[in-house]
């Protein structure tokens, strides 16, 4: 059950930030699969580099920059928003590659993560992945609905609603577009990042079907 609620709080992040893109801003992201996978190779990455704190930063902004390639995309190409998320998607799937070493896996069984950090701090017997997890899930939550209730959140929430009015309004819906999908694409990269270093391993495939 304890691990459950674990791997709940984890991918808790993927469903808001999918809340954000399909609910929000009305888009369809296919990006998440390949940005989750991003933010699993970037955060094992620095963790075996010994920074795992610094993984999940550098995962989230990996993230936003996925995100920004999606929205680059769609609104100054034209591209419609399924097939950008997937053009993304695809070549996302090198850019992993490349980040892993060229190497399909990346194992951390010796490796110091943030949960080896927390087991040290709050003791062996104490639910410290579940401590981590909630943590880091619920900061989140917080600092989106913190977000959301800014004046840019409210663009962003309007472009989803009604772009014209948006428009009428000399608000750049392309520039809201582009910072949500941004912030949708941080959030899927961190629940990657916070995955990885839970399993202490980051696999190509990790993201696959994450959508669904």
């Amino acid at each position: 059950v304890q691990s459950a609620l674990e791997l709940g709080f984890i991918y808790a992040l993927v469903a808001m930030a999918l809340f954000l893109s399909f609910r929000v801003l009305n888009i369809a992201d296919m990006t998440t699969d390949g940005a989750f996978t991003l933010g699993c190779a970037v955060s094992a990455t620095a963790a075996v580099a010994g920074h795992p704190f610094l993984g999940f930063v550098l995962a989230m902004l990996a993230g936003a920059c996925a995100g920004f390639v999606t929205a680059f995309l769609q609104t100054h190409l034209g591209v419609p928003s399924i097939l950008a998320g997937i053009i993304t998607n695809t070549g996302l799937y090198t850019v992993n590659l490349a980040i892993m070493g060229f190497s399909s896996n990346v194992p951390m069984l010796k490796t110091e993560t943030v949960f080896t950090m927390a087991r040290a701090l709050f003791g062996e017997k104490s639910p410290y992945k579940l401590i981590v997890a909630v943590t880091v899930t619920v900061v989140a939550c917080a600092l989106l609905i913190l977000f959301l209730g800014t004046r840019l959140g409210l663009s962003i929430r309007a472009t989803g609603d009604n772009p014209d009015m948006v428009r009428a309004s000399s608000i750049n819906t392309a520039f809201t577009i582009t910072v949500g999908l941004c912030v949708s694409n941080a959030m899927t990269s961190l629940s990657g990042a916070v995955l990885a270093q839970y399993q202490k391993s980051a696999d190509i495939n990790l993201g696959t079907g994450m959508v669904v």
